[in-house]
């Protein structure tokens, strides 16, 4: 799920890229490269995967 949080960030910053829509500093292609790659690191990290540990049932 955070890759595809991850891809759609980095196509909001292409677009903006692209279009060169100029908007707030806080909100420009950079800090949205920057916020995609950290997305993407955490995914890449097993965060966010649904991963969860196996718990031993005695019998």
């Amino acid at each position: 799920m955070l890759a595809v949080g991850a891809a759609v960030v980095f196509g909001l910053a292409w677009i903006l890229h692209i279009t060169e829509t100029s908007t707030n500093i806080f909100f420009g292609t950079t800090s949205l490269m920057l916020l995609g790659l950290t997305v993407l690191a955490l995914h890449l990290a097993g965060l966010g995967a649904g991963w969860t540990p196996q718990r031993r049932r005695r019998r």
